[in-house]
């Protein structure tokens, strides 16, 4: 079954001629046709228009024919963008590619489908999706983890070879811990956020989800760079990252903060946190407890920034220029029309976690509250990111759960989003500070007789991607 092979193996087979990459394509469309239904991980796919796009493919490149499924909010020429949401799911098709896009399709690759998503990002388990949950492969009746529970979904469900995911607060690496699968949120800057549809514009960023470690370094490759359409993009060298995967890990020092390893945290995650860890230090690391002293400021400081930039990133969506336009009332010449139909198209367009932090985000930007929280939050970020700032002096990476508890039951949270918020606490602050983190299956935690998927998450400093990389592909092959 092609779907479950991984970039590489796939990449020696095309180039042996002993597949094509319309092979590929229809083999995956087979995959999901028989298992999206239940799974619901693809919105949509069009697979004249993939195996028209495989035929043409150059496999001479490094990615040469191989198919990549895209997240939901990141725009594909003459593909829908809905970003979950009912605003855009009606008449928003995509008049450019991304940045990221561009990159992979200068790679060889072809973009395949169209993963779901929480709505706008907006959230931990995609049940936030207007479209419809997608379930987790490991357990139909759990979350996949979000926003990009889709793409990680697919990957692990072998209904995908690899896919895009966008991390705003650990959006790549919760769902593919959740799922068990490889994924890694590259340091903020290192990917074009050109044609990324904005949540929180200081947090986001595009990575992959894969099947290995290697794959993810593969995509990497292709995907960072300078863009100047986005003016957040660095101007840095891109390295192979594939060159040090294989090295030793001898001599790395390795960070245990010791705010992440609290209770609370399921005994199974904790215990195959543990063997990781030890794991790593007999390859040859070696294990020093570290501090993160403002690490219980991370979650509250991201729920003021993040929904105030939402806040100021989602006004565009109005039923004016695109989208979803209310029939209740036509804009017209009376200024109380023109609200009205403000209010209509956003009520009806917009899902209840959208609502939730465009309000709690206008109301901290606004007049009495600004400097009370806006700014004290700000502040808030600088001392999180000093504090990683002085850990790396000290250690190489810094390792720890991916997520304090494994994927919990579909509907379990619904009604506290507080706790469905928490899920993110040991990968928000990454976001916060703009550093590379990666989620690598690293064990199991028994649950209701199930055993499901746990995560590591290996943080590095600034644009060091490629030892986070390192450290994650000793261990994987350990």
């Amino acid at each position: 079954m092609l779907a479950s092979s991984s970039i590489s193996a796939l990449r020696k087979q095309l180039t042996a001629g002993e597949i094509t990459p319309q092979d590929i394509v229809l083999d995956l469309a087979k995959a999901i046709e028989a298992q999206n239904t239940s799974l619901g991980a693809y919105l949509s796919w069009d697979v004249e228009a993939a195996l028209a796009e495989a035929a043409r493919a150059d496999l001479t490149k490094p990615l040469g024919g191989i198919p990549i499924g895209i997240k939901d909010n990141i725009n594909v020429t003459g593909q829908g963008c809905s970003c979950g949401s009912r605003i855009l799911n009606e008449n928003y098709i995509a008049p450019y590619d991304a940045g990221a896009i561009q990159r992979l399709r200068a790679g060889g690759a072809v973009p395949f489908g169209r993963m779901n998503m929480d709505e706008f990002a907006m959230g931990s388990s995609t049940e936030n999706s207007a479209l419809g949950v997608t379930r987790n492969p490991r357990d139909l009746e759990r979350v996949p983890g979000g926003s990009s529970g889709g793409s990680a979904a697919a990957v692990a469900g072998n209904l995908a070879i690899a896919t895009l995911g966008s991390d705003t607060g650990g959006s790549i690496r919760q769902p593919a811990a959740l799922c068990g699968c490889v994924g890694i949120k590259p340091t903020y800057g290192r990917v074009s956020r050109f044609g990324l549809v904005a949540f929180a514009s200081s947090l986001d960023q595009i990575g992959p989800l894969t099947k290995t470690v290697e794959d993810s370094a593969l995509l990497l490759n292709h995907l960072c760079g300078y863009d100047a359409h986005d003016s957040t993009s660095l101007k840095v060298d891109v390295p192979d990252f594939t060159a040090t995967l294989g090295q030793d890990i001898k001599g790395l020092r390795i960070g245990l903060p010791k705010e992440y390893y609290i209770e609370g945290i399921h005994p199974d995650i904790s215990a195959s946190v543990k063997a990781a860890i030890q794991k790593l230090e007999s390859l040859g690391a070696i294990i020093e407890e570290i501090s993160l002293p403002h690490t219980e400021l991370g979650v509250a400081t991201y729920y003021v920034l993040a929904p105030a930039e939402a806040s100021a990133n989602l006004a565009r969506f109005d039923g004016v220029r695109y989208g979803r336009r209310s029939s209740t009332v036509s804009p017209g010449p009376n200024p109380n029309a023109l609200l009205d139909h403000y209010c209509f198209t956003r009520e009806e367009g917009f899902g209840p976690e959208v609502k939730r932090r465009i309000l709690l985000g206008t109301y901290v930007l606004s007049s009495g509250y600004y400097d009370a929280y806006y700014i004290r939050a700000q502040k808030a970020r600088t001392l999180i990111r000093n504090d990683f700032t002085e850990a790396f002096k000290q250690v190489d990476v810094i390792v720890s759960p991916t997520t304090p508890t494994p994927a919990h039951k579909l509907g379990e949270l619904k009604d506290n989003p507080l706790a469905a918020y928490l899920e993110d606490v040991f990968t928000i602050p990454v976001n916060l500070a703009g550093l590379p983190g990666i989620s690598i299956p690293c064990g199991t935690a028994e649950v209701d007789g199930k055993a499901l998927p746990v995560g590591l998450q290996i943080v590095g400093k600034p644009l060091d991607e490629a030892t986070v990389l390192r450290v994650a592909h000793a261990f994987e092959q350990s």
